[in-house]
């Protein structure tokens, strides 16, 4: 299988969000190209399902510059709903709200009318755990995902920003993680 290292329907979402995320942007622009080559390798998305997974990977950890804060989600969908809603999209808002609200629990989601969630988690999960969760993804394709698209800093900053979380509220240090 192929890596994608460019997928231009990505970039186009991406392109507007270039200034807020700043100096973190190709590190976050990698990371969702590098967790949507792990959706693609573990199922094979018809185009519906494709822009689906797309959209939910641009917007699911935005809320990280667009409010500045690691309680990301419900503003990461806030953003995915918005542009849903700009692009006459509306009617994908509930299942692209739970890829996102759900892209970080820890136990396998099973939604029989929204399949794409799991594959969503498992897939972030591959490149959250820089690998070490494989998710059934083997481990050379991890290896020559991650050659072709650079980290650039991404997991360096997450820990940055845990670490400021864990300070400020060392009672709650992972908003985002679900059971």
């Amino acid at each position: 299988m192929n890596v994608e290292t460019s997928i231009p329907f990505l970039e186009e979402i991406l392109a507007p969000w270039q200034e807020t995320i700043g100096a973190d942007f190709l590190g976050y622009r990698n990371h969702v190209t590098r967790m949507l080559n792990f959706c693609f390798y573990l199922a094979t998305p018809n185009e519906e399902e494709r822009k689906k997974l797309i959209i939910s990977a641009a917007f699911h950890d935005i809320g990280i510059w667009s409010k500045g804060t690691t309680d990301y989600l419900a503003p990461s969908v806030e953003q995915a709903i918005s542009y849903l809603n700009e692009n006459n999209l509306s009617s994908w808002s509930e299942e692209i709200s739970l890829i996102i609200d759900e892209h970080h629990k820890i136990r396998a989601v099973n939604h029989t009318k929204f399949p794409l969630i799991e594959l969503f988690r498992r897939a972030d999960l591959v490149d959250f755990s820089l690998g070490f969760a494989k998710n059934s993804v083997e481990k050379s394709f991890i290896r020559k995902v991650k050659k072709e698209l650079p980290n650039a800093g991404f997991h360096k900053r997450l820990m940055q920003l845990t670490w400021q979380r864990v300070k400020k509220h060392p009672l709650s240090p992972f908003p985002m993680i679900k059971w």
